[in-house]
């Protein structure tokens, strides 16, 4: 069936292509990838080898924003996004230029990665999982289905964030322009984890293996290796040498 496809683009021959694909100028695409039907992949976008993106995906799109949108400087950079080898990349996700997916990430359906946002390899990002932009995840982390992961986050290496877990970046709920000089995401150190529902207030650091229980609301800062719970969060107990990340 017909597919458009740049005279520009580089696709490697053992690829296979999907039917009524859009593949833009420049984009490359390398060994033995397997891009499913309906897929968009906008100009420049860089697919390293043995990746698999499923039907109704878009990478690469550049971002839009309104009249009130907060912007960077940065905004306005066009790099385009780059997969590494070994990608999964479901059904009707979205990936937004600028970005960077490391090697063996697994980006289930409908999720969606905004623009300059970095993804470590082997981390595994959950059905409409939204991970808003500015953000890094690093390597070896689960973020599970339905969480929410606000702009200017820093994730670290072998973190858990559980379902519907929603974090925060604006403590002016979008009021007043002493706002811009404060926004400020989650940042979950190594091995961190997160319990369902759990809700993370703006610039919380949760430090190295603590542990948020589920429904927490988390308002100030946690300690490493220890566990909070409860509506505000506070201390319950120290969190088991067993249990580490680095232990497992």
């Amino acid at each position: 069936m017909y597919s458009q496809i740049s005279e520009s683009a580089s696709i490697d021959r053992t690829a296979e292509i999907g039917d009524y694909c859009v593949i833009q100028e420049n984009v490359r695409i390398g060994k033995n990838c397997h891009i499913a039907n309906h897929v968009v992949i906008y100009p420049g976008t860089l697919i390293g080898d043995d990746v698999i993106i499923y039907d109704h995906t878009i990478i690469g799109r550049p971002p839009i924003k309104g009249k009130r949108s907060v912007k960077r400087a940065a905004e306005d950079s066009e790099s385009p996004a780059e997969i590494s080898s070994g990608v999964k990349i479901g059904s009707n996700a979205v990936i937004y230029n600028q970005t960077s997916i490391g090697k063996n990430v697994l980006i289930a359906d409908s999720a969606a990665v905004r623009e300059r946002v970095i993804i470590g390899r082997e981390t595994i990002v959950g059905r409409l999982v939204t991970i808003e932009n500015d953000t890094t995840v690093g390597k070896k982390c689960k973020l599970e289905t339905g969480c929410y992961i606000t702009a200017y986050s820093e994730i670290g290496n072998g973190c858990f964030i559980a379902p519907m877990v929603q974090t925060s970046n604006d403590n002016f709920l979008g009021r007043t322009e002493e706002r811009f000089k404060h926004f400020k995401g989650l940042i979950l150190k190594d091995g961190g984890r997160i319990g369902v529902g759990a809700v993370i207030l703006p610039g919380i650091e949760i430090g190295e293996e603590a542990v948020v229980a589920a429904g927490a609301v988390v308002t100030k800062n946690v300690s490493a290796r220890t566990v909070v719970m409860g509506i505000p969060a506070n201390y319950y107990r120290e969190v088991p040498p067993g249990e580490w990340f680095e232990n497992q």
